[in-house]
Formats: C-alpha cells, structure tokens, sequence
C-alpha cells in the first residue's frame, strides 16, 4: 500500500512538472498590474481565510485570462472577484457565496457581472481549471525536506519567501516571472533552509532527487529571489511581511537575511 501511495504521487508530479509551459509565466508581462490591485487580493483571501492555494490559482486564473484579452484597468477588480471566486470553488471547502464577492468590490459591480465574467473566464480557460502552482511543489518539497529542518518552520518561511514574489509582479520585475512554479517554489526551500541555518548547505541529495533541480540550476534565479526578499522591508508589499511577522506564523519574516550565499552552496553534490 505504501509503495502504491508512492507510485501515485510520483505520477501526480511527474504530471504537474509536465504541465507546467514556459507561457504561464509571461501572460502579466503584457498589463499593468498595480501593487494596489494585488494588495486588494492578499486581503481578500486574508478576510475570508482563504487557503494559500485559492490565492496561487486565483492569480494563475488572472494571468491565464489576460495573456488573451485586453481589459480596462479599471475593470480589473471584476476580473479578480470573479477569478477567486473559480479559484474558491475549485479549492475551498465552504466557497464564500457571490454576494460576498460583490461585497468586496463596495459593490461597483452587481452580481450578474460578476457571473458574466466568471462565465468568459471560464470559457477562455475551457474550464480546465487545474494548474500547476508554485504552491503545489511547495507541499512536495517541504516533505521531501523534513530529514533537515523542522517542517513547520522550514514550511512557513517556504510560504514566505514564495509570497515576496508579488513586489516583483508588481514592480514587473520580468526578471522573475520567466521561472516556472516548481523552480520557484525550489527556491523558497533553498532560501527558507538558508535563512533558519546558514552555516549548513541548504540543498542535499534527497531535495535534488525529489525536486529534479541540482544546486547549480537555482543559482542564477536564487540570487534574484534573495534580493526580492533583503528588500521585503522596502516592500511594496508591507502586508505580506506583517502576515509573516505574526506568533501564528512563527515570526518567519523577522529572520535574518545575510546579504551574501557562499558560492559553494551552489556546487554540484558529491555523489
């Protein structure tokens, strides 16, 4: 039975990594997102306790629906409302209801606009609802994980430093949105184990294997999340860093972020 629960969940991987395409991580490239538009969303999910991976598909669905339609800026918040709630349905167990959604919009929009844009964001997306997400591999590799660090800790800070993503939508920084869920979220687990132990390498034999990724394929792309995140305090953001800064959540923002990762992290593993 073991081994078979085994065999499932590689093939659930194997099938997540298979769908991941290179244009998901482009489709914001093209509109101005504004750091407000995003703030409104981290609330949103905060308010009603949505879980994280109602948030990661909600903006999966935004990006999805823009790389192929034009839209007022000002029509944005329509697309949100109706983008989380797909993504509530999808994921949540107790979705909130639609009048909810239109609530959080001060009710600028009525509850039939709200239905006819959840209807043409469902038909552009040919209601193949399921997407691979930075989320996804996180839960994945937190596991894989558990051998080096304490698994609460190393999970919320993953959690982290995935979110400090969102000052870099915000500001295009393109630099960033070029890399696909499961580099990402491979990266958060680099960091994460760096920040709570950075005398100790943060990569080993089980990450590589579970996560397909050699020290040496993060180097470039963590460099540039480490930067994301020494910059958190200037964030866009400050949201995300006041979440994180909370008892329930371990203080994991409030730890130190050294400046600098030894080159030799990086090196490929001794086999």
């Amino acid at each position: 039975m073991v081994a078979q629960s085994c065999g499932i969940a590689c093939d659930i991987y194997q099938h997540l990594r298979a769908s991941e395409s290179p244009n998901n991580c482009n489709f914001i490239k093209g509109v101005h997102v504004t750091h407000v538009y995003l703030l409104f969303q981290l609330q949103v999910a905060e308010k009603y306790r949505l879980v994280p991976d109602t948030l990661y598909l909600t903006i999966n669905y935004i990006d999805w629906y823009l790389s192929g339609n034009l839209m007022n800026r000002q029509r944005l918040q329509l697309l949100g409302a109706a983008c989380m709630m797909i993504a509530s349905k999808y994921e949540e167990i107790c979705a909130p209801q639609i009048e909810e959604f239109c609530n959080i919009t001060d009710n600028t929009y009525f509850k039939e606009e709200v239905l006819q844009m959840e209807s043409a964001v469902l038909n552009y997306l040919k209601f193949e609802m399921t997407a691979p997400t930075a989320k996804c591999f996180l839960r994945r590799f937190v596991r894989a994980a558990q051998g080096i660090n304490e698994v609460l800790f190393l999970g919320l800070s993953a959690q982290y430093v995935c979110f400090c993503i969102f000052p870099a939508i915000c500001k295009l920084e393109y630099s960033m949105l070029c890399y696909a869920p499961s580099l990402i979220a491979a990266l958060a687990i680099f960091l994460a184990n760096y920040f709570l132990f950075p005398s100790k390498r943060p990569w080993n034999s089980t990450l590589q294997h579970y996560t397909l990724y050699q020290p040496s394929d993060l180097c470039d792309c963590v460099k540039d999340l480490h930067r994301l995140c020494c910059d958190s305090h200037n964030s866009s953001l400050p949201a995300i860093r006041e979440k994180y800064s909370q008892h329930k959540n371990k203080y994991v923002a409030k730890k130190y972020c050294p400046p600098t990762i030894p080159p030799e992290f990086f090196h490929s593993l001794s086999h």
